[in-house]
């Protein structure tokens, strides 16, 4: 199957938002790989013994997505960037449940992308800790905020953060670059 192409994507999505339901059941097979792809990106940064499954957060993410009903779809981007948030709040759902249960057995654990972790010099940070330090961030500055959202938690490139944003890539990469500065002193051991 070939790579379908933005506008076509873009089409079904202004379809669905209209209330055409088929335009949706068209759209999910053209975006599924793409879903995946993020899903897979959000999961490598997860502990190897993880219950989610990279297809399974894809599924999870869909059934949120189908119910974003009025969702004033914009574009192909819009779409992937609410669906990197949603695997973001997946993840961050199954965490807390994961600590809330009496034999959880520890929190789980992610390494932030390799330029942090090596500046951590191997330091392992929370979600939880990371999704906390991440809502003050946006509380800050929302755009960064969002960067490192797409960027860590959706898998986005640069140049993708860029477009779901609408912002140039360069603002991308120093704010995602502030962003991950920031984000290192508030998880740093005290």
């Amino acid at each position: 199957m070939s790579t379908p192409s933005p506008s076509d994507v873009t089409a079904l999505l202004l379809a669905w938002g209209r209330g055409e339901n088929e335009a949706r059941e068209k759209l999910i097979p053209l975006v599924y790989a793409e879903l995946r792809r993020l899903a897979a990106g959000a999961m490598a940064a997860e502990r190897l013994d993880h219950t989610l499954e990279p297809t399974a957060l894809v599924h999870e993410t869909y059934l949120k997505l189908v119910r974003q009903a009025d969702v004033p779809w914009q574009n192909r981007a819009h779409f992937f960037g609410v669906a990197a948030r949603l695997m973001r709040q997946i993840l961050v759902d199954h965490a807390r449940i994961r600590r809330a249960q009496k034999r959880g057995g520890g929190r789980p654990r992610i390494i932030l992308d390799s330029a942090l972790a090596a500046a951590a010099v191997g330091n392992e940070v929370e979600l939880l800790a990371l999704n906390d330090a991440l809502e003050k961030l946006s509380r800050i500055d929302e755009a960064q905020g969002r960067i490192v959202e797409l960027r860590f938690f959706g898998g986005l490139s640069v140049p993708e953060t860029a477009e779901v944003l609408g912002i140039s890539p360069a603002t991308v990469k120093r704010d995602w670059a502030v962003a991950r500065a920031w984000l290192f002193r508030q998880l740093a051991p005290a």
